[in-house]
């Protein structure tokens, strides 16, 4: 096995909530990599905070990853679970010297940040339990002891070395006084315990880098190669909220988005790869390294989303787009139990609708027995000029026999001429007929997909609702 294939990514999330655009795309990055070099990728949902974290954000978390295809290959794990080995590890920093109680209260330490601040230091620890040599109990909580001198060097896979001071570092709190770890230690036990390689996070974590360095060394760990992908901002660069547009992943499984869309649109915030945007996921896998994800803050774009899904939507087989539709249809209440017109129906909306729920919406006309005629189109198309018109084409359908998309073109082209009219003057009328409205798919199309029968009623209503206005 080689040095590649040894790699070991994971994704760690906290089940505080659903699964955020910029969780997602952390998540598709250390499975991307985790692929490119025929690793492993691990998930493990971080739950020591017992207030917050609820078994329903786990089941969002998961789903949301399963939506998007990012299977993982071992885990889910439970940080909570592994609490035992927090504490051992902590028992031994403090046996080694490496760590000591504190029992400053809350308000203490207040005192000490304001006082701080007021003195223009730093605010962070000053020591006070430091050499107090204090025992464990439940008024105290466990403080990893920092080099007050010397550097904590970061060589950071896309932001490159990056150099902190250890004095401006705290002695970081690494056990809560309900003995449960602080997310510095327990991120550093677990990654090491799990054999990760590479740990791929968004740089909201950066600052916590040297301290976890630290940790990895005292411990005596292999420290991982860590890599810190920018944050995802909003329009006007601030970071990305619900201003912006939906943050949830499972948010764009409601709107009507298909996963390799989002997929697709997220791999391309901040990786590029020449001037390419569409990608299969093999390609991606193929294509993917993080010498090419870049620096700098990502822009996100509802608009160019919109516009992937329309692609993928265009692009995607009519059994599938169909199964992807039904929970749309099925809400519209729609019978999804004819399966053929259900087809059919998606084959003539797919390169016209940017989401499922369009498609679905754009769709009722199919499934409606009664047709609602929109006003504007009734009173523009539906008249007394075109009744005969239409009474022709329903006179001459139950004898065609070439009832296809080019045998319905030559069988209206044939009405119009026979009639000395052109296509146009029938073909605008017919669409309001049928379906309700002016924008539709072509009138051949709506016309095979409904069959004669269905036209031919549709028509003969029609012919009935002008000869009533009249």
């Amino acid at each position: 096995m080689t040095e590649k294939e040894n790699v070991r990514t994971r994704f760690a999330p906290s089940p505080t909530g659903f699964l955020h655009v910029g969780g997602a795309r952390t998540a598709l990055f250390s499975w991307l990599y985790a692929r490119h070099c025929g690793g492993k990728f691990i998930l493990r949902i971080e739950d020591t905070d017992q207030v917050r974290s609820t078994e329903e954000s786990t089941k969002a978390i998961l789903d949301a990853l399963t939506w998007l295809g990012l299977h993982w290959d071992e885990g889910p794990f439970f940080q909570a679970q592994h609490v035992d080995i927090h504490r051992q590890m902590v028992q031994r920093l403090l046996d080694e010297g490496k760590a000591y109680c504190c029992v400053c209260t809350p308000e203490e330490l207040e005192d000490k940040r304001k006082k701080a601040l007021a003195e223009g230091r730093k605010p962070k620890y000053d020591g006070t339990c430091r050499e107090k040599k204090l025992p464990r109990s439940a008024y105290a909580v466990v403080r990893f002891r920092c080099p007050d001198t010397g550097v904590t060097v970061v060589n950071d896979l896309i932001k490159g070395r990056i150099t902190f001071n250890n004095e401006e570092l705290d002695d970081l709190v690494i056990e809560r006084s309900d003995g449960y770890p602080t997310y510095n230690f327990a991120v550093v036990v677990d990654d090491a315990q799990m054999e990760m390689t590479h740990v791929i996070r968004g740089d909201d974590h950066l600052n916590n880098t040297p301290r976890q360095i630290l940790l990895y060394k005292a411990l005596g760990y292999d420290v991982p190669q860590f890599a810190h992908v920018s944050m995802i901002m909003g329009s006007d660069k601030t970071r990305l909220s619900k201003r912006h547009g939906a943050t949830s992943v499972m948010a764009y499984k409601e709107m009507g988005y298909l996963p390799e869309a989002v997929v697709n649109y997220l791999v391309r915030l901040g990786w590029s790869y020449g001037d390419q945007e569409i990608f299969s996921l093999d390609e991606l896998i193929r294509t993917f390294t993080l010498e090419s994800v870049g620096k700098s803050a990502a822009i996100f774009n509802p608009e160019k989303l919109l516009w992937l899904n329309q692609h993928y939507i265009k692009e995607c087989d009519s059994k599938r787009l169909v199964q992807e539709t039904t929970p749309f249809w099925q809400e519209l209440g729609v019978d999804t139990s004819n399966h053929d017109l259900l087809k059919r129906v998606a084959d003539d909306l797919k390169t016209r609708s940017k989401t499922l729920a369009e498609l679905a919406d754009a769709s009722l006309f199919y499934f409606a027995d009664d047709i609602v005629y929109e006003k504007e189109a009734a009173d523009k198309f539906l008249n007394k000029g075109i009744v005969d018109h239409l009474a022709a084409i329903a006179e001459g359908l139950p004898s065609l026999e070439d009832f296809t998309k080019k045998g319905m073109e030559n069988f209206l082209r044939t009405i119009a001429g026979e009639r000395g009219v052109s296509l146009k003057v029938i073909a605008q009328p017919l669409r309001v007929a049928l379906t309700g409205k002016t924008v539709s798919p072509g009138v051949d199309e709506v016309m095979l997909t409904l069959g004669k029968e269905r036209v031919i009623k549709r028509i003969r209503k029609a012919i009935a609702f002008i000869n009533s206005r009249s």
